[in-house]
């Protein structure tokens, strides 16, 4: 497992997410009132951009059919989606947002 650069932890605005693309996996990392967070970017009920989703309150919707996520865990709160998404670990090292994948 190895950990990838985000951005800078300033760059950051709570609850909106900044995306990075490695090999096939997408990772939406959000900043939360108490952290860092980092996803799976694509809905698992249908593929869509959760990045391109409204998120508030710790969860995302899905832009496509208003499936919501629990940021923190991954877990899928509302249908049609009903398989929780894939999360990764995050940490600030010098100032750098970084996620394990």
């Amino acid at each position: 497992m190895t950990w990838h650069d985000v951005a800078r932890e300033d760059s950051f605005e709570e609850d909106v997410p900044k995306v990075v693309q490695v090999g096939e996996d997408r990772v939406a990392v959000f900043r939360l009132e108490d952290g860092f967070y980092a996803i799976s970017d694509i809905c698992t009920h249908e593929y869509a951009l959760l990045s391109d989703g409204f998120c508030e309150d710790g969860k995302v919707e899905c832009p496509l059919h208003q499936a919501c996520f629990d940021i923190r865990s991954g877990k899928a709160l509302d249908e049609p989606a009903e398989i929780d998404l894939a999360t990764y670990p995050t940490r600030v090292e010098g100032g750098v947002v970084q996620f394990r994948l």
